[in-house]
């Protein structure tokens, strides 16, 4: 399976909603953990819920952490946590929404804070 990220830094990249299938294609590509801004059932009822994400994300090794966030706002202490993520998380971190777009903006205002 290909992983379809797009990298921010040499150790931080962004994808679209990952199933949980793609964790183990995400451990074997490097990574070490795994966030996931997206809501669960923001897209309706076929989406992946976190905890799903979560077991398979922690079966291949992967530090998972759920943090969703709104699309069009990320508030201040939603910023703040996704820093102390950045910090705290081990790295090369992916992290991903529906798009990619909303966890590309969330890790620049947490790494512009």
């Amino acid at each position: 399976m290909q992983l379809p990220c797009q990298a921010l830094t040499d150790d931080l990249a962004v994808a679209p909603q990952l199933l949980p299938e793609a964790m183990a294609a995400a451990a074997a590509a490097g990574f070490k953990s795994v966030v996931n801004n997206r809501p669960d059932f923001e897209g309706g009822p076929d989406q992946p819920t976190s905890a799903a994400i979560q077991a398979a994300a922690e079966a291949a090794g992967l530090v998972y952490r759920f943090l969703p966030v709104n699309g069009g706002y990320q508030s201040p202490e939603e910023i703040e946590t996704m820093a102390g993520l950045l910090e705290t998380l081990p790295r090369p971190l992916l992290a991903f929404c529906r798009s990619g777009a909303r966890s590309t903006r969330l890790i620049a205002a947490a790494l512009q804070r």
